[in-house]
């Protein structure tokens, strides 16, 4: 088997240290040097470590040789399109942060900046974190099996306040949520 800790690792944004040390119990960026590289067995535990430093399943580690992934080729640059030296696997975002669940919201109506067959993945959250959230696109369950989705404007106590995107929309205010889901991806066909 082939592991996918470099292309995960590159991905999220991490140095070999910052793996290591958000490992449980903390370990050396040589070691995870050496697992990356296939120099050092990749155990159970090991994948279990590093998993949880990654924020990822530790599965997701592991790629069998017999799937073909997709890969990343090619980056534009100023200068337009350039090969990379060697090309990687890509890793979709969507499997990079499994930390809560993702929801999804199809477009059948042009709304402000989205289009007609847009899908829109948003990571859910508590309403505590609503904070965190103010000026993100956000949608909300309201009661009776509705929704509410806008830009999250105000937070104050229970309370939360959204613009909905369409031009000319009041806002709607939504009393003590269930919970919070942020825009995290938008998929648009060409």
């Amino acid at each position: 088997m082939i592991n996918r800790i470099r292309d995960i690792r590159k991905q999220k944004g991490m140095t070999l240290a910052e793996v290591a040390a958000a490992c449980t119990p903390a370990t050396t960026a040589q070691t995870i040097g050496r697992l990356e590289t296939g120099m050092r067995n990749l155990s159970l535990a090991w994948m279990n470590r590093i998993g949880a430093a990654l924020g990822v399943d530790p599965e997701m580690l592991l790629k069998g040789e017999e799937r073909d992934d997709p890969k990343i080729v090619a980056r534009l640059t100023e200068a337009g399109a350039e090969p990379l030296a060697k090309p990687h696997d890509a890793v979709l975002p969507t499997d990079l942060d499994t930390s809560s669940p993702l929801v999804c919201v199809v477009v059948e109506v042009p709304q402000g900046e989205y289009r007609v067959g847009d899908q829109l993945w948003l990571r859910q959250f508590a309403p505590s974190e609503a904070g965190r959230l103010i000026n993100r696109d956000i949608l909300v369950p309201r009661s009776g099996g509705r929704f509410a989705f806008g830009r999250l404007i105000d937070r104050q106590g229970t309370l939360v306040g959204l613009l909905p995107p369409g031009a000319g929309q009041r806002q709607v205010v939504i009393d003590n949520p269930e919970w919070l889901a942020v825009a995290e991806m938008l998929v648009r066909k060409l």
